[in-house]
């Protein structure tokens, strides 16, 4: 079986001369295929750097929507160059979090449009966060497919189910991490099991998010096995049924040589 962390970060910020090791505890997992997200300009570069010299990963530049207000003209055309250099095949992440405050909500809806529009204009897709602001990302996705095609993913999503059908009625991917293995996660699974399965992604949002029975240690790609067995049991489905779905469906929205 192979499995696709479709969402990780990985730059050496977090986790320095230990990287190599937690690249090959992920491939001995099982986990063949990382995509690595930026969260501003600098781990943007470092996940690009990444993607080139790894095989199976693939990279993601954008600007986080709780470093909005930090971000300026200059990094936002380092992200521009990113994409269009060719270098990363997603742009993100990206989207609105209204759970904390530390970047105004004026400034994340400007920098989530910037991130919309780049992903038209490079026909890459979108890595969207939401935090307590799901129905205004959708209302945004919405305003931007009147102007053109789109595709997204909604990682580590904790919407409800009438907000699930809705992003897929979008054409968006659903995400799902850590959280889904939790003895609190209830709801989240049950959102998982209403989900198309070729709409749906496992990741890891290493280093945060780590599943159960992992809770308290840093997280990285390797644990992703755990959310997809325990979401394969909570949908009925085999492991490696799940597993492989799950494989093509990132492969196919990330592009992935």
């Amino acid at each position: 079986m192979e499995f696709f962390d479709s969402h990780c970060h990985l730059d050496p910020m977090r986790y320095g001369e230990d990287l190599p090791a937690v690249l090959e505890r992920a491939r001995a997992a099982g986990v063949s295929f990382l995509n690595v997200i930026g969260t501003r300009a600098a781990d943007s570069t470092s996940a690009a750097d990444l993607a080139e010299r790894e095989t199976g990963v693939t990279a993601a530049a954008g600007i986080h929507p709780n470093d909005a207000d930090d971000a300026n003209d200059d990094e936002w055309h380092a992200i521009v160059k990113l994409v269009e250099s060719g270098r990363v095949q997603a742009v993100g992440e990206t989207g609105l979090d209204w759970y904390r405050d530390t970047a105004s909500p004026e400034r994340q809806r400007e920098f989530f449009d910037r991130h919309i529009r780049l992903a038209q204009q490079a026909g890459l897709p979108l890595v969207i966060h939401t935090r307590e602001s799901t129905d205004d990302v959708l209302a945004m996705l919405r305003e931007a497919l009147e102007r053109g095609p789109l595709t997204a993913v909604l990682h580590s999503f904790t919407g409800t189910v009438e907000q699930a059908a809705e992003a897929v009625r979008l054409g968006c991917c659903l995400g799902f991490a850590g959280m889904a293995t939790f003895r609190s996660g209830g709801a989240v699974r049950d959102v998982a099991v209403t989900v198309p399965l070729d709409r749906l992604l496992i990741e890891t949002d290493s280093p945060f998010l780590s599943p159960e029975p992992l809770r308290g240690r840093r997280n990285e790609p390797a644990n992703v096995v755990h959310t997809a067995r325990c979401l394969a049991l909570a949908r009925g489905e085999s492991l490696s049924d799940f597993a492989e779905a799950t494989t093509a469906n990132a492969k196919r929205l990330f592009h992935h040589r």
